[in-house]
């Protein structure tokens, strides 16, 4: 039970474990790219490509979707960012119930954007969990954890690495289930991942550098932190996807030389990779030879 990219490694390896997955559950298909034709998710792609059938409900509150989902006789359900809640009954269904894999290190960061508050918090690590699902948010005993350093890595990064030690550690967990015994969580530990709202994108230049770098690199790829810049009498976003501390002091969001620095609430930051509005992404030197910003040009 899985939509996006991050879920496809999970299938890709359950499959190739030769597990028989009877199954795959994923959100129904969505209008995307020009013309806004339906597009199956990555998930539903990569189980028609391996043959598996794929049911696409727009929800499993009903009678009917769970009594679907119970006539598998399933002995376990692997969910990997579904999107949809799983109803008591579709929880109770399978043998071993469902186990989920979670892009943190649990009681950290429950809920929908675990690896994006990750990173913007600062956190020297993350990693994956493997839980048994209950109705609470994220609240089930866990099974196994494994962890990665954050470092300079941007969300987008995590990402990818995160679904392939889930993959990986999903496969580990079900080839011996009795090695790996449920351990409850500590509820007074939680914090709360919120979904990434769009008003948080905008770069507040009288931050710290520190603490906007690592904005950056949570938001990276999206929504994509940004910031305006005069372009002639209006102003021109731009995407800042990567970026690393730098020597310099000025006015907050002033650019302190022809290399772009940029002098923050302490210290200053040098951007490494930004995205005009409709064009690719591109490195600074590519964007500076495109669009040379003088030193003294306030940004906003």
């Amino acid at each position: 039970m899985g939509t996006p990219d991050f879920a496809v490694p999970a299938l890709v390896a359950l499959h190739a474990a030769g597990h028989e997955i009877l199954c795959v559950y994923s959100q129904p298909p969505s209008r995307s790219g020009r013309g806004k034709q339906l597009r199956p998710s990555p998930v539903h792609a990569k189980a028609e490509e391996l043959g598996i059938e794929v049911r696409t409900p727009k929800s499993l509150r009903n009678a009917e979707a769970q009594a679907e989902f119970a006539a598998l006789n399933a002995d376990v359900a692997v969910v990997a960012a579904y999107g949809l809640i799983l109803p008591q009954a579709v929880l109770d269904a399978p043998v071993h119930g469902c186990l989920n894999i979670h892009a943190s290190i649990l009681p950290r960061w429950r809920g929908a954007a675990p690896i994006h508050r990750a990173v913007m918090a600062g956190d020297e690590e993350t990693g994956v969990t493997i839980m048994q699902m209950e109705a609470g948010l994220d609240t089930g005993p866990m099974l196994s954890i494994v962890t990665t350093p954050i470092g300079s890595k941007t969300t987008g990064e995590l990402t990818v690495e995160l679904a392939q030690l889930g993959a990986a550690a999903m496969v580990r967990v079900l080839a011996d289930l009795p090695a790996f015994p449920p351990i409850r969580q500590e509820d007074e530990a939680a914090t709360y991942a919120a979904k990434i709202d769009k008003a948080e994108a905008r770069i507040d230049w009288a931050r710290p550098a520190a603490e906007i770098v690592r904005h950056i690199h949570g938001l990276a790829p999206f929504p994509g932190a940004w910031f305006e810049i005069a372009n002639g009498a209006e102003s021109e976003r731009v995407k800042l996807l990567l970026a690393e501390e730098a020597e310099g002091s000025g006015e907050a969001g002033t650019v302190l030389d022809d290399g772009f620095t940029i002098a923050c609430g302490e210290q200053a930051l040098r951007p490494l990779r930004l995205q005009r509005a409709g064009k690719p992404a591109m490195d600074l030197a590519d964007f500076l030879r495109g669009r040379p910003v003088a030193a003294g040009t306030k940004l906003s």
